[in-house]
């Protein structure tokens, strides 16, 4: 390994301190339970497809995707990838900056609340568009910036983008959008909204 990849690994590891597990909730339970099951209704999401769900927490939508016949696979780290583990799902250990996964290996990948945490989100876009089949979906959702939770103070969140960063890194990374949607709700202590989006593997001409 050269100083440059020595210098970007230890930095890397110097973030594991900054994780933490994603304990179950409500919210996000009934938001991935919406998406999944809007998506399985459209034909977007089918009985059979090979899905990697990158950033599973403790396994709400591999649950949902279980129920629905479809073949995924879970990537977490710390105590999400032991709790997944222990409930009998199909999950592997893994930064998703560096997927461990041949080419074109999934028809579909599921990235819910995960690319805020990535350091270089252009990369990660390109290695999720590396996994998937040429013209596979993707599904991000994150949180939107300077909401009244400031998202962006979450201590691994070091991508909160707006709407149209985002559109420009998706482009960039050869995706072509095929929808997006802001999901807006109320806490207790305002207002409060996420970007959602709908992805497809290739660059329309």
């Amino acid at each position: 390994m050269d100083d440059k990849s020595r210098r970007l690994f230890s930095f890397l590891e110097s973030l594991h301190g900054d994780l933490y597990p994603e304990t179950q909730s409500e919210l996000h339970s009934n938001i991935s339970r919406q998406v999944i099951e809007r998506c399985v209704a459209d034909g977007t999401l089918r009985r059979g497809d090979r899905l990697l769900d990158m950033g599973c927490g403790q396994g709400v939508a591999l649950a949902l995707f279980r129920r629905h016949g479809i073949d995924a696979i879970g990537i977490t780290m710390g105590e999400d990838y032991r709790v997944c583990r222990d409930a009998g799902y199909d999950v592997r250990e893994m930064d998703f900056s560096f997927l461990d996964f041949e080419d074109a290996t999934f028809d579909f990948v599921w990235c819910r609340h995960a690319l805020e945490h990535s350091v270089f989100p252009l990369f990660t876009l390109h290695e999720i568009r590396r996994v998937l089949r040429p013209g596979g979906r993707a599904y991000v959702e994150v949180p939107a910036p300077d909401t009244i939770v400031r998202h962006e103070n979450n201590p691994n969140h070091y991508s909160v983008l707006g709407m149209t960063m985002w559109l420009s890194l998706f482009d960039k990374a050869g995706f072509t959008l095929v929808g997006k949607q802001d999901i807006v709700f109320r806490l207790k202590v305002g207002p409060d909204a996420y970007h959602s989006f709908l992805l497809r593997n290739g660059n329309d001409q």
